[in-house]
């Protein structure tokens, strides 16, 4: 306790270290800022999506005067509902669809459609907490770090120091652990804060606390055992900011490389362009062609009344369920294709903690693959109940009611 206290006031009068500290704390509160006020944007979006959806659905539908028009121009709203801790990784929800607004139509089409993202983000991601902690917080360290020894060396005072102290292991152990340990204070108190605004649970917070205690320690082991080497506090800073290099930077990307050539998957523009060539196509083929495939679907409307017209919405809606069904190998593939990359990169990033705590959190956050593929899971399941509800109605005899049109399905968020 004594060299604590002795360390602590020393570390008092070192005006760059606290300077340093200061900025962790900037930048973790900026972070989290932008966090709260990205989801809070979001859950914002959705709930005057919800209303406006209502409304237009409302409106439409009364319009209609029968069930091949309201099922054709009724839209149905989808979304995927932030986590209460995804202001700390938004993740996949920068890059993957978080809300689609789909209609009966052939499903393939609509849910790989997404905004467009903002370039930026693109290509140097999201500033969240993941991102402080996993590449900021390391820099910040090595900084706090790079000359415990070196720096006393240069000065002249690492013998006296050492003398004095009497184990001069538990001199630079002290020094450095206290600085490790404020490093985590200044990051994880904004953190807590902001869980606590969010509603995030206490758990869910305890765990992304250990990560980032968790590899703060790794940096520190990692400065540690450079400045031992005796080296000169420049030198030690070059080596520590190379290896930080390499693990966080040139690792992750070869490691996405690699991945992406180990394990390939089609385009989703590639099933999109399918879908819509097998629906266009539809046009101009026999109707058997069409109701064939639909029928060995689903059987169970093999004896319906036979299509004797033009155009029938039994027809047109059968031919929007065959153009998926046409790219169903297309579309498993690439569902399989992007949780096996997923999966790979995984077990990938134990060769690199700056990727696996950023992972680590994603995962805490449900932002991560997992949780896009769920969502889009979710739509999927949502439409094939619109078809369910509209198909006896579209293949039957039942005459059309648009009080019934209340009763349609509504989507249910996933928990």
């Amino acid at each position: 306790m004594n060299s604590f206290t002795r360390e602590f006031v020393f570390l008092i009068k070192d005006r760059t270290a606290f300077l340093w500290l200061a900025i962790a704390a900037i930048a973790a509160v900026f972070a989290v800022a932008l966090g709260l006020q990205e989801v809070s944007n979001q859950r914002q979006s959705i709930a005057d999506l919800i209303e406006a959806d209502r409304i237009d659905r409302q409106t439409v539908q009364a319009a209609q005067v029968d069930w091949g028009d309201a099922a054709y121009y009724s839209f149905h709203l989808t979304y995927d509902e932030p986590s209460d801790f995804a202001f700390a990784a938004l993740g996949q929800r920068d890059v993957a669809p978080w809300k689609h607004r789909i209609r009966m139509l052939a499903l393939e089409g609509q849910i790989y459609e997404s905004d467009a993202g903002h370039p930026d983000f693109a290509l140097i991601g999201r500033f969240d907490f993941a991102f402080v902690v996993s590449l900021l917080a390391p820099l910040l360290l090595i900084i706090l770090l790079h000359d415990v020894r070196s720096s006393e060396r240069a000065a002249g005072r690492y013998e006296w120091l050492a003398a004095t102290a009497g184990s001069s292991n538990r001199l630079w152990f002290v020094r450095s652990a206290l600085r490790t340990g404020l490093l985590c204070i200044a990051l994880l108190l904004p953190l807590w804060i902001a869980g606590l605004v969010s509603g995030a649970a206490a758990p869910t917070l305890a765990l992304a606390s250990a990560f980032t205690i968790a590899h703060l320690i790794f940096w520190w082991g990692v400065s540690m055992l450079i400045d031992r080497l005796n080296w000169s506090s420049s030198v030690n800073l070059i080596a520590a900011f190379g290896v930080w290099l390499l693990l966080a930077v040139i690792a992750p990307a070869a490691m996405k490389a690699g991945v992406d050539a180990a394990v390939s998957l089609p385009d989703g523009g590639e099933i999109m362009l399918t879908q819509r060539e097998a629906v266009n196509d539809a046009w101009d083929l026999p109707k058997e062609a069409t109701m064939d495939p639909f029928f060995e679907r689903y059987p169970e409307w093999a004896n319906t009344q036979p299509i004797d017209q033009p155009f029938e919405w039994k027809w047109y809606f059968a031919f929007q369920q065959v153009g998926d069904q046409k790219t169903e190998n297309l579309s498993s593939a690439y569902r399989e294709g992007r949780e096996a990359r997923d999966d790979l990169a995984g077990l990938l990033a134990w060769l690199a903690p700056p990727a696996l705590v950023e992972r680590s959190f994603q995962n805490l956050a449900k932002t991560d693959v997992a949780a896009a593929l769920e969502y889009e899971d979710s739509v999927r399941a949502y439409h094939a109940q619109l078809r369910a509800w509209y198909y006896p109605k579209l293949f039957g005899t039942e005459a059309f009611d648009g009080d019934q049109l209340m009763d349609i399905p509504e989507f249910i968020v996933s928990s």
